[in-house]
């Protein structure tokens, strides 16, 4: 490991020890820390929204009949490609893929019987923002690609470089609905001079990289394509080769919906060497469990081992705890760690016995989904510090507690 992986990783190892130490009683209480969190992540956000039919290329969109859609396509291509001069296949696809401007469109039409006439008179007599469609051809939502609408242009083709280096990965082979996706994490991209973009689509073939990989590689971080090559996306590469895992492994285990910050997935394979697994035990760790390192990019297991060195586990047990890992996915292995802590706070017990406990039994509290607190207190007829002294003896009852068993009284 040379000098500069060394401080990478002393850095990492002193972040996971000391991030916890304002944020170790929030990891004892309901409101955990959320899973995969990381200096400088944005924690993410879940929306409730209100169901909305879905059109037949699967997104969501006002209710339009099939013949009306199909009539209202038409008379846009008719526009694109006719009028306005865009290529057939760019006409086509923002036909065919902007299910939510086409309803805009006809709500401006209003209740036509002639409806492929009817839009085609519309647009000769209303220009529309062309930018609209083609963000919505893309895979982009309105709410996503509103900020990206030029203030002063409404026509596609007096933007030139996005035209040219949208083409070039259109030919590559990125799906055109995936195209949004990297317009929206690197906007550079498509800023580019010609031919710029083919030069670095060319600097990752020579590292060895095969088209459809790399194709699905860009699109899951499209931030290797903005400046040189990614060191740390060829590091961690070359690492996996080392261990055994070929490039269509890493392609296998990576998801295009997904992003993927691949300097942390580097300090997480750094650090699982740091706390001592040599490469034979993390070929093996890897190959049964690949969350450890594609699940939020290594998130959780930054995460776990700095809740162990929080607890006082040596790094020797981590390692040990990591090779006998249960066949369970990480992020259900620490929500069932995070219902144990709950748990354990709620019964007062305290921060060094929870500690000692983690020491002795650490997958049990990850392998074990535990009743509600207040269940097991009611079933099992005990108090709570009478219970927290019982755990603290034989803390491997606390698996017999889980869902789906029947609790009686317990016998002390």
């Amino acid at each position: 490991m040379t000098h500069l992986h060394k401080a990478r990783t002393a850095s990492i190892l002193k972040w996971v020890s000391s991030n916890f130490d304002e944020t170790h009683s929030r990891l004892l209480g309901i409101k955990a820390k959320p899973i995969g969190s990381f200096p400088n992540a944005q924690t993410p956000r879940l929306y409730r929204t209100k169901r909305t039919p879905v059109t037949e290329n699967g997104r969501n969109a006002g209710r339009i009949s099939r013949a009306v859609q199909q009539e209202a396509q038409a008379a846009l291509l008719d526009y694109l490609y006719w009028n306005r001069g865009l290529h057939f296949a760019d006409a086509e696809n923002m036909s065919k893929n902007s299910p939510h401007f086409l309803n805009k469109l006809l709500k401006c039409v209003g209740n036509v019987k002639e409806v492929r006439q009817s839009v085609s008179r519309y647009l000769l007599y209303n220009p529309l923002n062309e930018f609209e469609p083609f963000f919505e051809s893309l895979g982009l939502e309105p709410s996503e690609y509103v900020h990206f609408l030029p203030s002063n242009s409404m026509f596609l083709d007096h933007e030139k470089l996005l035209l040219h280096n949208y083409a070039v990965l259109c030919q590559y082979g990125v799906a055109c609905n995936r195209i949004g996706k990297i317009y929206k994490e690197a906007t550079r991209v498509f800023q580019y001079d010609f031919k710029v973009l083919q030069s670095k689509l060319r600097a990752y073939e020579e590292l060895g990289l095969g088209r459809y990989a790399l194709v699905k590689f860009i699109v899951a971080s499209p931030y290797l394509l903005v400046g040189d090559v990614d060191e740390a996306f060829v590091e961690v590469l070359e690492i996996l080769r080392s261990l055994g895992f070929e490039t269509s492994w890493v392609r296998g285990n990576i998801l295009e919906s997904k992003s993927y910050n691949w300097g942390q997935m580097l300090g997480v394979l750094s650090l699982l060497r740091e706390i001592g697994c040599n490469n034979k035990q993390l070929g093996v760790l890897l190959g049964q469990h690949p969350d450890i390192l594609f699940e939020a990019s290594g998130g959780g297991t930054f995460l776990l081992i700095g809740i162990f060195l929080k607890f006082g586990c040596t790094m020797s047990q981590i390692c040990s705890m990591f090779l006998q890992f249960p066949q369970i996915e990480v992020t259900k292995f620490i929500s069932n760690m995070r219902r144990c802590f709950s748990f354990l706070n709620e019964i007062k017990m305290g921060f060094t016995e929870i500690g000692k406990i983690v020491q002795s039994h650490p997958l049990l509290l990850g392998s074990i989904a535990l009743k509600s607190t207040n269940t097991l207190l009611l079933n099992l007829k005990i108090g709570k510090k009478e219970l927290s002294r019982y755990i603290q003896e034989n803390p491997q009852e606390m698996k017999n507690w889980v869902f789906g068993r029947t609790l009686g009284p317990l016998e002390l």
